[in-house]
């Protein structure tokens, strides 16, 4: 199958970016090329972007899809939280517009063998990078008790997450819990029937927690935020697509630092800290998807847009 993965809030992020036909642009989450796609018809001769993704399928279907627009397109396997030091090597230091859209696409979870999906029996594997040494059976099998728990609780949000834990504890004892079916039937066990009937799949919150951490997809947004801004020329913008509460918390208190980061106390007649705004937060609340994107793509229905525009 394709690598395909429909961009969510497509429309608003592209509009968000205030492009600029002459302008340098980044799409530190390639995937297939959808919002890079928009971006591409949008730019004149002398305007490019560079693509980043550290997913060899994106990449190649990416490649396939931008290749009309030749030159102006250049892509690089990598983790956006390099974005910096790649875009540097290829001798840019300053762009006009960053986009992130963290959600996992629609390829990676209906690829089978990929191990994101708890709809599938496969390896558990879940890598983004597939040169990564450690993979999901890894940390199900390997972690303590208390460290799953920690990790379901905080990452899928689950009420049953020290349960979860046990129950996998308990089975891991017994033979090693290789594939994303016996992690789910385990899951289900822990969790009681009528919880079940009412809530979505019962596997759904802690696939999603092991893939956080697997990824350590919180800690790569964490310290790339501040760089990106720092990329920004003035007037750019950076728009960030979240799926998660957690992903969104960490990116709107960057921008409200990066906005604000004045550190005197409130008392102080004047700054005295010396520290600058680095531009504004352009959405004071994030951008919901409409009824329309939630009702033709469900994996829409968390997402969260937040833009920053870099000061002049």
């Amino acid at each position: 199958m394709g690598f395909e993965h429909k961009s969510v809030l497509l429309n608003e992020t592209i509009d968000g970016l205030h492009i600029k036909p002459d302008g340098i642009y980044v799409d530190g989450t390639l995937g297939g090329g959808g919002h890079s796609y928009e971006v591409c018809r949008r730019l004149g001769d002398k305007g490019s972007i560079v693509g980043i993704d550290q997913d060899a399928a994106a990449i190649e279907a990416a490649g396939i899809r931008l290749k009309d627009f030749g030159e102006k397109v250049t892509i690089v396997r990598s983790n956006y939280r390099d974005m910096k030091s790649r875009l540097h090597e290829i001798g840019i230091d300053k762009v006009d517009g960053i986009i992130l859209d963290l959600g996992v696409s629609s390829y990676q979870l209906d690829t089978a063998e990929r191990g994101f999906s708890y709809r599938e029996d496969a390896p558990l594997d879940m890598r983004m990078d597939t040169r990564q040494k450690i993979t999901a059976r890894d940390i199900v099998n390997d972690y303590s008790e208390m460290d799953l728990y920690r990790v379901i609780r905080d990452y899928g949000e689950d009420k049953f997450a020290k349960n979860i834990a046990k129950h996998i504890v308990i089975e891991r004892g017994k033979r090693p819990i290789e594939t994303t079916g016996r992690l789910t039937e385990v899951i289900r066990g822990a969790i009681p029937m009528k919880y079940q009937k009412k809530s979505g799949h019962p596997a759904k919150r802690t696939f999603q927690a092991i893939r956080i951490e697997l990824n350590r997809e919180l800690e790569v947004l964490r310290d790339s935020l501040d760089d990106m801004i720092e990329l920004l020329n003035p007037g750019g913008r950076l728009c960030i697509i979240t799926f998660h509460s957690l992903e969104d918390r960490i990116v709107k208190s960057a921008f409200k630092k990066n906005e604000n980061p004045c550190t005197c106390p409130s008392d102080f007649p004047v700054c005295v800290c010396g520290k600058v705004s680095k531009g504004s937060i352009v959405t004071r609340k994030p951008i919901l998807p409409s009824e329309e994107e939630m009702k033709a793509n469900s994996r829409s229905k968390s997402a969260k847009l937040r833009i920053f525009e870099r000061g002049q």
